[in-house]
């Protein structure tokens, strides 16, 4: 574990929420609560709060905010020596209301102009930028920007297989964004570029929905909407991913039931490639897939990151490295993250740990 560093490249946002789960019509005028957030940069933050190396890869503009962001970063115990501070841009924002019970969560974008949107591939100094690093994680979230947000992403994937870097890649399909060619339909446009990004992939990584939105594999009988998965049906929607991009070592993919804003199964599935074998979690006493039950959920952003920090992170340990034990832990991981407020997972390994072996009662420790 000493020597594993995952970086992470993409773009981090300032977080605004109205407190609790008003509404912005409730709360504005007013005070919004400020945070930071972004797919990469709450895997990198993870993984450091997990116990392990990280470092965050990112260009932003060079002003309090984005140095406070940065600061933020470093006190959590990553490493953020090869930010990109640039005169060009701005730091993004979204803004993040919470749902409640049958009233979903809903997000806001602003987020155009953004340094990291605008720079091209030669802003960057890919050699510095990864040496010392063991793993590179990207999203399909940065690529969906800009088509030089695109292009920088797919050269630092190249540069990372090039250096024999293993390289992860969450899907992360977000019908919102995904705008930057006119005329050409979304998830098409992501589909063609996340499949020159993805072949780069020693693990892949999505939830129920991405595999279809953007490759076009789905499991049957499985319907988002109301909640309801055909478990059983991932194995070959992982199957097929792993035939379509065979650099891939493992395809992990999350299984969200969600039956209310407040209440949702969770679990995941992490798929073999070599084996051909997946392993669910989590498991009941006769090892079928029982899914948490996570009721009362405080925030479920950056649930899907923090399971990607904790495959990253138990794949590269030698405790939790077998395939049916790093898919317990990396679920574990979320399920405790969808109780913390913010995007950052601000949980122990040895937290993860206790609830991988069946510690879920809440109960004080004194």
């Amino acid at each position: 574990m000493s020597k594993f560093c995952v970086a992470g490249f993409g773009e981090v946002m300032l977080r605004l929420c109205p407190p609790g789960k008003k509404r912005f019509a409730q709360t504005l005028p007013g005070t919004l609560e400020a945070t930071y957030g972004g797919g990469e940069a709450n895997v990198c933050a993870s993984v450091a709060m997990l116990g392990a190396r990280s470092r965050y890869l990112t260009a932003l503009p060079d002003n309090p905010v984005a140095r406070a962001f940065a600061a933020q970063l470093a006190g959590l115990g990553c490493d953020v020596s090869q930010i990109h501070y640039d005169k060009v841009g701005r730091m993004g924002v979204y803004y993040a209301e919470h749902g409640s019970n049958m009233r979903g969560s809903n997000v806001i974008y602003d987020r155009d102009g953004s340094t990291v949107s605008l720079l091209p591939p030669d802003a960057y100094d890919f050699d510095a930028m990864l040496d010392g690093v063991t793993n590179l994680h990207l999203t399909g979230i940065t690529p969906s920007l800009t088509r030089n947000a695109y292009e920088a992403t797919l050269a630092m994937a190249k540069k990372a297989a090039e250096r024999g870097i293993s390289v992860s890649v969450d899907l992360n399909y977000r019908k919102k964004l995904w705008n930057w060619e006119p005329g050409t339909a979304k998830n098409q446009l992501a589909g063609r570029c996340m499949a020159q990004i993805v072949p780069f992939a020693d693990v892949i990584i999505g939830n129920e929905e991405d595999a279809s939105d953007v490759f076009g594999i789905s499991a049957e009988n499985t319907s988002i909407e109301a909640g309801k998965l055909n478990i059983d049906g991932y194995r070959e929607v992982a199957a097929k991913l792993a035939a379509k991009f065979p650099r891939a070592k493992f395809v992990a993919i999350t299984l969200r039931e969600s039956i209310s804003a407040d209440h949702n199964n969770w679990g995941g599935m992490l798929y073999d490639c070599a084996g051909r074998q997946a392993h669910f979690a989590p498991l009941d006493a006769e090892g079928n897939y029982s899914p948490y039950a996570i009721r009362n959920i405080v925030d479920r952003f950056g649930g899907g990151d923090s399971f990607c920090a904790g495959l990253l992170y138990a794949l590269n340990s030698e405790k939790f490295s077998a395939p049916a034990t790093a898919i317990r832990f990396a679920v574990a991981a979320s399920a405790l993250k969808h109780t913390i407020p913010g995007d950052y997972n601000y949980s122990s390994a040895a937290e993860v740990e206790s609830l991988m072996n069946g510690s879920t009662s809440g109960r004080v420790k004194r």
